[in-house]
């Protein structure tokens, strides 16, 4: 494939400028020296450890120099300009939600976009038949303000949401008054505030934050996290802290208030699992725990005089136990809901009935039981994908939300006296999907367990061994890879190409053990099932290694990377998008340390021996052909630090300065989920796919 002319020339002078940059290293105190430090007895090589600070002016402008070589590249693609018409034609459009009624109170509200808007807008009615009138429109903000979430209080006399800059998820919460439209003077403490929860009588509200600058100690502002209580009208001062943890910084708070207004339900988070308290609303006495000791996950859903204990303690693939509120200790407990061979992911009451939500074969399968625990029935379904159910306790409506590789997202009404689900509000703009094949198959990994992979591709694709093929991968946190509607799979798919979709270990696709299986030491199985899965599709004769493209964020974007560094032959093409790279200092940046349940500890001589042999950056080598590479950062992603996209770029160029490109875009007003409004994020979104189509020879359809 040849490159333009114009990214030539940008080529040659940043793989001069890297050069360059290392023999300054060697020799130049301003850019430091070359890092060797010996960690646990053994040596480790560093030479771009100058890339992390980024405020350096010497990193500044290699990140210029590193976005003229992108732009010199990925802006002539042809695919990309047919890639931003499509995402616009399928981005941007007028819609608006049917009213959502508060859980007490006639007033109702809706999100409501027109074509041209950049950020959806809420708009409110005082009752389901009144005029809407807009609350609040994200519009006139700032380009790089975004809403981050909304909450009205039970009646609908107030809404809390959050605000916040260029994707930063450093919520700021204000308070609405939703018949006025005049925002109240409160404020709140701390700083990514969030997960806000209302008392029933609106007097105030239950929230989370992290505490400021100057009130921990220095750099522990990422942690510290707690749940505080807002009075209306009052300051950030009076906020009282109410549930926290003394000594253990890592540690995630949250409340919740029961749908009767009776109980608060309080969170701690941490270690993949959970610790779980109750009080009464106004009680002076502390919370009473249900479940303490980290020995397992645990979700409380409090029902009338009940609480129903969603959990996976002697149970990897979930169970439901219920007890009297009153008697919240372990010895009340009995089964509700058993073990199952399928994963029980959640469940909710809704007009009340109790709705169980499987993943059976990593797709949706919804069970119903009564108040007593009798099974009642399945949920229809109108595909096979994914689904969820909400609603409230105490009203009949149920709404159903689907959607697969070829349905788009659609919500319904669900009648159980009739067994039916009715269109409640569905995908604005007519796709065809009929003569698309959805296929689930399983494949053998390296140690032959069996994973799950979905295939997504045209009907009339014929199976030469020369298909491009997207593969995009996550494999951690427990978090399952389910069919859900991508529109950049369906471009991929419309210009002829196929997208797998593997089940790899490390997520939880059959629950904690599956999830158990690709983490800490046996994270190698992650990268292992990607590995097999395309030397399997290769082998059945869909494609050829010269075709496979290969994409994953966040931690799919570590597994992609080391999947590329240990087999790099397999794959024409590689994007990781706010990967983790570096996993011997990853746990020293922002809040990464709470990680290393995941991972592994690099501090920890035992879990240093796996972590080194697959860091993806540590196992670069020198004269290696690498795929085509492009690294995608945010600029203020406050998850995962874009030193490790920066390290990794600088360190394959220097690896093969003639091989295929390696590109970094960091995005600008981004965060770990891109840009802040439509069309950064399809432009964002048209830069990786142009690159993958180019690199794999899948070609932009011809206009019709």
């Amino acid at each position: 494939m040849k490159r333009p002319e114009l990214y030539l020339l940008v080529w040659f002078l940043a793989c001069w400028s890297c050069t360059g940059v290392k023999r300054e290293n060697r020799g130049i105190k301003t850019l430091g020296t070359e890092i060797v430090e010996t960690l646990h007895g053994a040596a480790i090589r560093d030479p771009y450890r100058w890339l992390e600070h980024s405020g350096d002016p010497a990193v500044q402008k290699w990140l210029d120099a590193q976005e003229r070589l992108a732009r010199a590249f990925l802006d002539p693609l042809p695919q990309r300009e047919w890639l931003i018409e499509r995402n616009r034609a399928f981005r941007m459009y007028d819609d608006e939600w049917p009213p959502d009624d508060c859980l007490a109170g006639d007033r109702c509200f809706q999100w409501v976009k027109r074509q041209d808007d950049e950020k959806w807008k809420i708009c409110t009615m005082a009752h389901a038949d009144a005029p809407p009138r807009v609350l609040i429109d994200p519009n006139t903000w700032n380009p790089t303000e975004t809403l981050d979430f909304f909450v009205e209080s039970p009646d609908g006399s107030y809404a809390a949401f959050g605000r916040s800059i260029g994707g930063d998820e450093n919520s700021v919460i204000q308070i609405v008054d939703v018949a006025t439209g005049t925002v109240l003077p409160d404020r709140v403490r701390g700083w990514q505030q969030d997960r806000v929860s209302w008392l029933l009588d609106n007097s105030g509200f239950y929230y989370s934050a992290k505490p400021l600058t100057g009130t921990v100690a220095e750099g522990e502002e990422h942690f510290w996290h707690a749940v505080y209580f807002h009075r209306l009208g009052s300051s950030p001062g009076e906020d009282i802290r109410i549930f926290g943890h003394d000594t253990v910084k890592e540690y995630y708070h949250q409340a919740i208030v029961s749908e009767d207004g009776q109980r608060v339900i309080f969170y701690r988070f941490g270690k993949n699992a959970a610790e779980v308290f109750i009080q009464k609303v106004g009680c002076p006495e502390a919370p009473v725990p249900v479940a303490a000791g980290f020995d397992a996950d645990y979700r409380v859903l409090p029902l009338e005089e009940k609480l129903f204990i969603w959990t996976d303690l002697d149970a990897p693939m979930g169970r439901v136990l219920v007890t009297d509120a009153d008697s919240p200790g372990r010895g009340s407990w009995r089964e509700f809901i058993p073990e199952s061979g399928n994963k029980l992911q959640y469940i909710n009451g809704i007009g009340g009935r109790i709705f169980a939500v499987y993943l059976q074969d990593v797709h949706t399968v919804i069970k119903i039981y009564s108040f007593d625990g009798e099974y009642l029935r399945d949920l229809p379904f109108p595909v096979m994908g994914m689904a969820g159910v909400s609603g409230y306790w105490s009203k009949p409506r149920t709404r159903v939300h689907v959607s697969s590789f070829t349905h788009p997202p659609t919500s319904y009404l669900y009648d159980f006296n009739e067994n039916s689900l009715e269109v409640y509000h569905a995908w604005p703009i007519p796709i065809e999907t009929a003569d698309i094949v959805t296929e689930q198959v399983f494949y053998p990994s390296r140690d032959g367990t069996r994973i799950p992979m979905f295939l997504v591709y045209p009907g009339d694709a014929a199976p030469d061994g020369g298909l491009p093929v997207l593969m995009n991968v996550y494999g951690g946190f427990g978090h399952a890879m389910t069919p859900h509607f991508s529109v950049d799979h369906l471009n991929w798919i419309e210009a002829g190409g196929m997208v797998a979709v593997p089940g790899i270990r490390g997520g939880g696709e059959y629950g904690k053990a599956w999830h158990d299986a690709g983490r800490l030491e046996r994270k190698q199985n992650t990268i292992d099932d990607v590995i097999s899965a395309a030397v399997w599709l290769v082998d059945r004769g869909f494609t050829r290694p010269d075709r496979i493209a290969l994409t994953g964020t966040s931690n799919g974007g570590f597994v992609a990377g080391a999947a590329t560094v240990q087999q790099p032959d397999l794959f024409a093409a590689v994007c990781c998008q706010v990967p983790l790279l570096d996993m011997l200092r990853y746990h020293k940046f922002g809040i990464a340390n709470l990680w290393t349940v995941e991972y592994g500890d690099p501090d920890n001589p035992e879990h240093f021996k796996f972590l080194r042999r697959i860091s993806p950056y540590h196992n670069v080598l020198p004269g290696v052909r690498y795929p085509a590479m492009l690294f995608v950062a945010g600029e203020n992603d406050a998850r995962v630090d874009p030193l490790h996209a920066r390290k990794m770029a600088a360190r394959m160029q220097a690896a093969n300065p003639l091989g295929n490109p390696v590109l970094l875009l960091v995005q600008h007003d981004s965060g770990h989920g891109g840009g802040t409004t439509l069309t950064p994020r399809i432009n964002q979104q048209a830069d990786v796919y142009a690159f993958l189509m180019n690199r794999t020879g899948l070609q932009a359809p011809a206009k019709k």
